[in-house]
């Protein structure tokens, strides 16, 4: 058996590409939970509660990263996974990642990065930073209906059934993401995606969307097919 530390890498899955971190992090933190929704029922001390759904495992810890010796600017290494929050131009979407700690595996996008800079060279160049990461689970899209009673609230199970027959009309094509760009309105996406600006308000329902002339760019809408 081999003695040899295991380093930490971040697998980008688009381009196989892999970035091993400087130092293995002393500690990394792990969550994961379940959401309830609470049941209003008049008359009771306390509403019973319905499981709804789990939720996404997160993975945090704090990166070290040390170029003091040989005078390197230390964001040379820093930035190769502060670039992973980068979104690419096919996807629209930042890249699917795989976290590897000797038999530890993490599949999972970059939610967050904050560089912290501790040391400089005379010149002002940093080489010593910390680096705090948060991963979340990536889940591929894959929707399963279970029919039966739901015993829930009626506005819970309403939403999840929205929601669940939005996801299974994405996956089977019958609707599609557009991501926003800038001075779209909805009346616009809906001239050129549905063919008709006056379903601009079945957009703004299906999205929740609460001003439709105040879209932000990169935010994400479901487009019904034109029928």
């Amino acid at each position: 058996m081999s003695n040899q530390l295991a380093r930490a890498t971040i697998l980008d899955t688009s381009t196989g590409e892999s970035v091993s971190v400087m130092y293995n992090p002393e500690e990394m933190k792990l969550d994961q939970g379940n959401s309830f929704a609470e049941v209003g029922i008049p008359g009771l001390d306390a509403s019973p509660l319905q499981y709804v759904r789990g939720k996404t495992r997160t993975l945090s810890m704090e990166l070290f990263f040390d170029t003091y010796e040989t005078g390197q600017d230390v964001r040379a290494h820093t930035a190769r996974i502060v670039r992973l929050l980068d979104k690419r131009a096919d996807t629209h979407a930042p890249p699917v990642l795989v976290f590897v700690l000797g038999s530890f595996t993490f599949r999972c996008v970059l939610v967050d990065a904050g560089q912290r800079f501790t040391h400089f060279r005379p010149d002002g160049r940093p080489v010593r930073s910390y680096l705090s990461v948060r991963l979340q689970e990536y889940v591929e899209v894959s929707v399963q209906i279970e029919r039966g009673l739901f015993l829930g609230s009626p506005t819970v199970a309403g939403a999840t059934r929205q929601a669940v027959d939005l996801a299974r009309d994405v996956a089977a094509g019958n609707a599609r993401v557009h991501v926003v760009g800038v001075g779209e309105t909805l009346q616009g996406v809906s001239a050129v995606l549905l063919g008709d600006p006056k379903r601009w308000r079945e957009l703004a329902e299906l999205n929740d969307v609460a001003d439709p002339f105040d879209l932000a760019p990169g935010s994400r809408l479901v487009v019904p097919g034109r029928g």
